[in-house]
């Protein structure tokens, strides 16, 4: 229960939406364990040697914007490339392996030089199952990735093996990450990471709490559900491209941002990487029923905005209530 609007959102936000600080803290030194019980991996001579200083962790986990519940925790391993080279096809990245790179020759397509990506995740996940303390979880491949399901944590983790590349002809450099199918694809997730950090000092700290109370808000059963990637990278264009600042009052910026995805929820979503183009996925039907609930939160908000101001606690917490679900505080 609360008294004030502002009351409401911080016992809203700590006990429901942000994730919470020591069971991330576990989380944090439990991924920092694995990724030492990885690093040794290459000691048998079979597994690729690891190439320690490009390992990135990646996600909304690492970039401070997943809410709970914490269940999934995204690692990339970057592998050495042994004088590898790639080749960019419209659909595929192909990697073609030297004859000298034994470590990497052995996990080619047959009879080829081309290094199969499921090969790779299989071996580590073979590898995975022989670290004593894993070996009652669940571990299979998807398809980028290989999934470890733990007993001892409520979270999985998500451990990506990857290739750094060389600098390109426009000063870039990529990640090469398993495309699902047995090839490449590129990613580069320092910019998703670097973007989201500029842009919430540029707004003084405020921004991360926003995304997390709007992915809260986007996943009740009041409307379809989008990616929250997509979710994420349509607010990020929003607070790109306004010249105010974000406030640290969430309920003064939610009005705005409900009116924000009701209008661009049907227009293309642009990768903030610049690899992937539109990343809106959301067919026509669910695209209006998604702009239909935005819309309405969003007049909601402005009336929850203008109690709260007419000193009516009580009306404007109901609002919120109301656009939150039955965990927002209610009055008293």
């Amino acid at each position: 229960m609360a008294l004030t609007v502002i009351e409401a959102f911080n016992k809203f936000l700590a006990s429901e939406v942000n994730l919470d600080p020591d069971r991330t803290s576990v989380a944090r030194s439990s991924r920092d364990w694995l990724v030492g019980k990885i690093l040794a991996f290459p000691d048998d001579g079979n597994f690729p040697t690891i190439y320690s200083e490009m390992n990135i962790f990646f996600g909304s986990f690492a970039r401070k914007t997943k809410i709970r519940p914490l269940n999934d925790i995204d690692i990339m391993i970057a592998l050495k490339a042994e004088g590898a080279n790639y080749e960019s096809y419209y659909n595929r990245i192909e990697i073609h392996v030297p004859p000298g790179a034994t470590r990497l020759t052995a996990l080619c397509n047959s009879g080829t030089n081309v290094l199969n990506s499921k090969r790779i995740i299989n071996l580590l996940k073979d590898k995975l199952k022989s670290i004593p303390q894993y070996k009652s979880a669940e571990i299979k491949r998807n398809e980028a990735a290989c999934t470890l399901q733990l007993n001892s944590y409520e979270w999985n983790f998500d451990i990506v093996p990857c290739f750094f590349t060389q600098q390109e002809f426009d000063g870039k450099t990529y990640y090469l990450i398993p495309d699902g199918n047995g090839n490449w694809k590129k990613t580069d997730p320092r910019v998703d990471r670097d973007f989201v950090a500029s842009l919430n000092q540029r707004h003084d700290g405020n921004l991360l709490n926003i995304i997390r109370a709007v992915k809260y808000w986007q996943r009740r059963p009041t409307m379809p559900t989008m990616q929250s990637y997509l979710l994420e990278t349509m607010l990020l264009h929003a607070y790109n491209n306004t010249s105010g600042k974000a406030s640290q009052f969430i309920d003064m910026n939610l009005s705005g941002v409900f009116s924000y995805i009701s209008q661009n929820i049907h227009y293309p979503v642009q990768d903030i990487k610049g690899i992937s183009g539109d990343l809106n996925d959301v067919d026509y039907f669910d695209r209006s029923k998604i702009a239909n609930r935005a819309r309405e939160d969003a007049e909601k908000a402005s009336r929850a905005r203008t109690a709260e101001i007419n000193k009516d606690m009580k009306e404007s917490i109901k609002l919120w209530g109301e656009i939150f679900g039955p965990n927002f505080p209610s009055y008293g």
